[in-house]
C-alpha cells in the first residue's frame, strides 16, 4: 500500500507548510513518486489547478516541489474566510456555497467523503502521500466531526509526526501538552516530533529533545535550523503580511499595496517585494497611503464591495486622486480592478445581500458580479510593450466599458483583459500572478524609473526548493521518517 505521511502542528503557522513543500523536493529527488495532499485548508490565497478548479496556494508550491502539476485533489475542502464567522467553501476546486461557521460543523460527515475520495486517487498514483494538517489537533474543542487533523489520520491509518516552533517560544509546553489535551487512540497516532526555526547553538536544546521525548514517548526526528530563504517562497497566509517588511539598502521607488480587510492571492506582489530596486510597503487600514508612493496598487479582495467601502472609510480614495494629481500610477488587480471602476453590481447577492456600490471612478468601466467563476491559467503579453506574463484568471464578474478597448494585456488565445485610462495612469487586469515573469516585471521597473530587474523569481523558487530539501536532508531523519508506517 502507498505510504502517507502527515505532518500536524501544535499551532496555525509553525511551518507545516513548507516542511511538506521541502520533504516533497527530497523525496522526489531520491525518485519517488510524491503527491502533497491537506484535506482542509482556510486561505484566500489560492492558485488554479490543471484540471479548472483551485486549491491553496500552498499545495500549488508544494505540487511544483513534488514536480508535478496541482490538482483540485490535493486541497479537496478549501475554506475561503469572507467575514469573521464565514466562509466560502470550494469542494475538489468548485465553490459549492458560503457557511457560517457554526453551521460548517454540521458539513463536516459529508465533506469527509469527498476528503477521502480524493485522497484515494492520490494514494493511487504515488510512492508517498505527504499530508499536511490544519490548525493544531489541540483545539480539542472542533475534534468532533474533525477532517482536517486526528479525524483524517484515524480514517486513514497515516502516521502523524507533530510540528512545534520554537522561534515563537514554549515549544516544550506545546509538543508535551498537546499530548495531556489529546485522546489517547489520538494521541497513539504521534510517531514522532519536529523542532522548527531553531536560532543558535543546537547543542544547547539537546536536552530539550530528550526532555520532549522522555514526556511524550515520541521519537524525535530533528531539529530544523531556521531556514532564511524561506521569504524567497511564496507565504500562504495573511499572517506573513504581519512581518517586519523586507529591508532594501538606498532608496528606490517606492510601491504601497492596500492591506484590505479581506485581501486575496497577495502573493501576486511577491516578486516585486523580493526586487532590489524596489520598496514595497503594504498600508494597513488606519495609515494613509505614503505621499512619495510612485504606484498604488489595489490587489485582490475575497469581498470586493465591503472592502471598497473600508477603501472609503480610510479616506484612501482621496489619497488615491492626489496621488494621480502628482502624475503617478495606480494599477488595479482582480477585485481592485473592480473597485477602479463606476460602479460594482451584486444582483444575486455573490457576496452578502444584493447591493450596487459607486466604484472610484477612475476607469470608464462597470463590473456585475456573475455566479459563474472563472479559473483558467492564462498567457499574453501587455498591450502598450509585448512584455510576456503567464498568469491565472480567478474571478466572478464582468467589466465592460470604453476604457476596455485600450486593455492592459493580449492573450495567447487571441482575448484582451482589462482596461486603461485615457492618460494611462490607471490600468487593471483579472490576471494573478502578473509579475512573476522576469521580463514582464522587468518593464514595470521601467516605467517606474527602476534599475533593471537582476532577480530571477521563478529560477529563485526553485533554488531555494532545492536548498530547502538539502537543508531538511541535514537535520532531519529523513530516512526514518520513511520508515513510518
Amino acid at each position: 500500500m502507498t505510504r502517507a505521511l502527515m505532518l500536524q502542528g501544535t499551532g496555525s503557522d509553525v511551518g507545516k507548510s513548507l516542511l511538506v513543500a521541502g520533504l516533497a523536493r527530497a523525496f522526489t529527488r531520491r525518485g519517488l513518486t510524491v503527491r502533497p495532499f491537506k484535506p482542509q485548508n482556510m486561505s484566500n490565497n489560492a492558485a488554479v489547478t490543471a484540471d479548472g478548479g483551485e486549491i491553496g496556494r500552498a499545495q500549488a508550491l508544494q505540487a511544483r516541489a513534488a514536480r508535478v502539476a496541482p490538482s483540485v485533489h490535493m486541497n479537496p475542502v478549501l475554506l475561503k474566510p469572507q467575514s469573521e464567522v464565514g466562509a466560502q467553501v470550494v469542494v475538489q476546486g468548485r465553490m459549492i456555497g458560503t457557511a457560517k461557521a457554526r453551521e460548517y460543523q454540521s458539513w463536516k460527515p459529508r465533506l469527509m467523503e469527498s476528503v477521502l475520495d480524493s485522497f484515494e486517487r492520490l494514494r493511487a498514483e504515488a510512492d508517498i502521500v505527504l499530508v499536511e494538517g490544519a490548525g493544531s489537533p489541540a483545539e480539542v474543542n472542533l475534534r468532533r466531526g474533525d477532517i482536517a487533523n486526528m479525524g483524517f489520520a484515524r480514517a486513514t491509518g497515516t502516521p502523524v509526526v507533530l510540528v512545534g516552533d520554537i522561534d515563537r517560544g514554549g515549544v516544550i509546553a506545546s509538543l508535551v501538552g498537546t499530548q495531556v489535551v489529546l485522546d489517547p487512540d489520538d494521541a497513539a497516532m504521534i510517531r514522532g516530533f519536529i523542532v522548527n526555526r531553531f536560532r543558535g547553538d543546537p547543542t544547547l536544546f539537546s536536552d530539550g529533545m530528550a526532555l520532549i521525548a522522555g514526556r511524550t514517548g515520541w521519537s524525535p526526528f530533528g531539529l530544523v535550523p531556521f531556514f532564511a530563504d524561506a521569504a524567497r517562497l511564496p507565504p500562504e497566509d495573511a499572517v506573513a503580511l504581519d512581518a517586519p517588511p523586507i529591508r532594501r539598502d538606498g532608496a528606490g521607488p517606492l510601491i504601497a499595496v492596500l492591506q484590505f480587510p479581506h485581501i486575496a492571492n497577495f502573493d501576486d506582489l511577491d516578486p516585486l517585494r523580493q526586487e532590489p530596486g524596489l520598496r514595497v510597503v503594504f498600508v494597513p487600514p488606519g495609515a494613509p497611503i505614503p505621499a512619495e508612493a510612485d504606484l498604488i496598487v489595489l490587489p485582490g479582495s475575497k469581498t470586493t464591495i465591503d472592502d471598497l467601502d473600508c477603501l472609503r472609510a480610510q479616506g484612501w480614495d482621496i489619497d488615491i486622486r492626489a496621488h494621480l494629481r502628482r502624475g503617478r500610477r495606480v494599477l488595479g488587480l482582480c477585485g481592485g480592478y473592480q473597485m477602479l471602476g463606476r460602479s460594482i453590481a451584486d444582483p444575486l447577492g455573490i457576496e452578502g445581500a444584493p447591493r450596487d456600490l459607486p466604484g472610484l471612478g477612475l476607469l470608464d468601466v462597470e463590473t456585475v458580479m456573475t455566479g459563474e467563476k472563472r479559473l483558467v491559467a492564462v498567457t499574453g503579453t501587455t498591450r502598450a510593450d509585448g512584455a510576456p506574463f503567464s498568469g491565472y484568471e480567478m474571478h466572478v464578474g464582468d467589466t465592460t466599458g470604453p476604457d476596455t478597448a485600450r486593455p492592459l494585456l493580449h492573450f495567447s488565445d487571441g482575448r484582451a483583459d482589462g482596461a486603461v485610462s485615457r492618460d494611462g495612469l490607471v490600468a487593471g487586469t483579472y490576471v494573478h500572478g502578473l509579475f512573476a515573469d522576469d521580463r514582464q516585471r522587468a518593464a514595470w521597473l521601467a516605467r517606474l524609473g527602476a534599475a533593471p530587474g537582476l532577480n530571477r523569481y521563478e529560477a529563485g523558487i526553485e533554488e531555494a526548493l532545492d536548498r530547502f530539501a538539502d537543508h531538511l536532508e541535514t537535520h532531519l531523519d529523513c530516512d526514518g521518517l520513511l520508515r513510518l508506517r
